[in-house]
C-alpha cells in the first residue's frame, strides 16, 4: 500500500477514530464515579451465576451474547454525547446515563466472564489491544494535560 492510500484512509476513518478517542474519554472519566458501585453489583449472587453461566457458554454464544447490548449501547453513547453538545442535555444525559449502566451491567459483565474465549478470536484480540494503546494514549494524555494545569496553578500562587 503506498504512502497516498494510506493517507487516504487514515482521513476516512480519523471521524470514526475521533469518536471512539471521545467515548473512551468519556468512560475514563466516569470510571471513578462507577468502579465502586459495579464491584459491589459484582459481587451479588446473581451477578456471579450469570458470570458463572456465560462462562460454560461456547465462545461463539458469548460473542453474540457479547455483541448484542454492545452494539446498542455503545452508539448511544456518541449519540447522547452529540445531543448533549448540540443543546440538548434534558435528553442526552439521561440516554448517556442508561447507556453506561447497560455497558456496566450487561456488556462488562459477559466480557470479564467470557474474556479468554473472546480473546481467542484473532481479530477481537486485536481489536481489544488496539482499544487499550488508544485508551493508555488517552490516559497518558490526560495526566499530562492535569500535571501542566497543576503546575500552572501552582505558579500562581493557588
Amino acid at each position: 500500500m503506498n504512502q497516498s492510500t494510506k493517507s487516504s484512509l487514515r482521513s476516512l476513518t480519523l471521524p470514526i477514530r475521533f469518536l471512539v478517542g471521545l467515548v473512551i474519554v468519556a468512560d475514563a472519566a466516569a470510571r471513578p464515579i462507577y468502579r465502586p458501585i459495579m464491584d459491589w453489583i459484582a459481587s451479588w449472587r446473581m451477578m456471579e451465576a450469570f458470570e458463572a453461566f456465560v462462562a460454560r457458554l461456547p465462545r461463539f454464544a458469548i460473542l453474540v451474547l457479547f455483541a448484542v447490548p454492545f452494539a446498542v449501547a455503545e452508539p448511544l453513547k456518541v449519540f447522547a454525547l452529540l445531543l448533549m453538545a448540540s443543546g440538548n442535555v434534558v435528553v442526552g444525559l439521561p440516554l448517556l446515563i442508561f447507556s453506561y449502566l447497560v455497558t456496566f451491567l450487561l456488556v462488562e459483565r459477559i466480557y470479564h466472564a467470557g474474556r479468554e474465549k473472546l480473546l481467542s478470536y484473532g481479530w477481537f484480540a486485536w481489536a481489544m489491544g488496539y482499544v487499550s494503546q488508544i485508551r493508555e494514549r488517552l490516559v497518558e494524555f490526560r495526566n499530562d494535560a492535569l500535571s501542566t494545569i497543576r503546575g500552572m496553578i501552582s505558579r500562581l500562587g493557588f
